[in-house]
């Protein structure tokens, strides 16, 4: 199958139990969620129930209720912003934002209903946390913190982050989406009132899975409307969480899988997986710092950042790199902007992007000697 170094877009390969699980659902269960009571239809019931549970379990949330599952974390974002935030209202962020949060603040600015301030960052993406709290005012409803870049890597300091916003009396919302499944979260701990999540990166599920997590003081309004299965009667949505948010049929083969790759990580240890893909992180930055004319982006050090590494070499650029990788050694990375132009902006790559490598936990670091060689030899035939 080649070599995948983009598990920062999806994770790849999941474990078998993951594809077992979504095709094993489709082919002996097939129904929906919430919608019947006889065997099969609770046989579904079970199966998110427990992917609910498995992680809260994960996420250390008290009452798993209040995960509520969505398509994706985009989806999770769109609902914990347009859900909190009203005419009036002013938003802090950091500057290494997704386009998952970044595009919804902006169109609620464009509608006039928002005001948005951004925190400072150094160059290699550390934040600076004193900004933060300078952006604060007296309108401030919602502190919106990318728990690790998608492009630089970099880990942001959450537990500073939810302390000063505790102490402010702001809810905080987390885009945990590079960092769910392979860096320890624990919402009691921080009390987050909003973790968004995707379930096919570092969870390990499949496409097409994600979840929010609302904290018991956040008051959110739904963004979405129709069946939910439970009191179908009423003309307004169930007050009860999380039928509140979930509306339509559920994806549940996909959250069968999902459950399937949360256990894996339950069962496998997550300090294990951290460990590697620490050495996985630290073995890359050792090797493509050797590259011949390479920048690399983010923190040098590899306990302060994610598995996400990004570079420009000043011989090619990187979607030649990309496409050569791919075309000639079977190494799969992705170039480009990757959904994040304001990291971009903060690396000065706005304008040519860079190529991302990106090794999950089935990678080894084979895989990063057998990427570093190749640039070597691309280069031979570049210069």
């Amino acid at each position: 199958m080649g070599i995948y170094l983009d598990n920062a877009a999806t994770s790849y390969p999941k474990p078998e139990a993951v594809y077992e699980a979504a095709d094993r659902f489709s082919r002996e269960i097939g129904a929906s969620s919430g919608r019947g009571a006889y065997r099969n239809a609770l046989r579904a019931d079970g199966i998110i129930y427990e992917a609910r549970a498995s992680l809260a379990e994960l996420f250390n949330v008290p009452d798993a209720a209040r995960i509520v599952f969505t398509s994706c974390a985009t989806e999770s974002i769109n609902l914990a912003l347009f859900g909190t935030l009203s005419a009036g209202d002013h938003v802090v962020c950091t500057g290494i934002e997704h386009n998952a949060v970044w595009r919804p603040l902006k169109a609620l600015e464009r509608q006039g209903d928002i005001r948005i301030s951004i925190a400072d960052h150094l160059h290699d993406g550390t934040l600076v946390l004193e900004s933060l709290w300078e952006a604060v005012q007296e309108e401030t409803r919602l502190i919106v913190v990318n728990h690790a870049s998608n492009v630089l890597g970099t880990l942001m300091p959450v537990e500073d982050i939810a302390r000063g916003a505790q102490r402010r009396g702001i809810p905080v919302l987390l885009d945990a989406a590079q960092t769910a499944g392979l860096h320890p979260i624990d919402v009691k701990a921080l009390e987050i009132d909003l973790l968004a999540f995707t379930g096919h990166k570092s969870l390990l599920g499949p496409q097409g899975t994600g979840g929010l997590y609302i904290g018991e003081d956040v008051s959110l309004r739904p963004v979405r409307y129709g069946g939910t299965g439970s009191e179908s009667a009423r003309e307004d949505l169930p007050d009860v969480l999380p039928d509140r948010f979930e509306v339509g049929t559920a994806n549940a083969p996909g959250i069968a899988g999902l459950l399937a790759g949360v256990q894996y990580i339950l069962e496998r240890g997550l300090e294990a997986i951290v460990e590697k893909e620490r050495r996985l992180t630290l073995h890359a930055l050792q090797r493509l710092q050797d590259v011949n004319g390479v920048e690399l982006y983010g923190p040098q050090d590899a306990d302060r950042r994610v598995p996400v590494i990004s570079l420009n070499v000043d011989w090619a650029r990187a979607e030649e790199l990309a496409f050569v990788l791919d075309d000639e050694y079977g190494i799969m990375v992705r170039a480009g902007l990757h959904c994040a132009p304001t990291s971009h902006r903060l690396m000065g790559t706005l304008n040519r992007g860079a190529l991302r490598v990106s090794p999950g936990c089935f990678n080894e670091e084979s895989d990063i000697d057998a990427l570093a060689n190749a640039l070597g030899e691309i280069e031979a035939k570049f210069r």
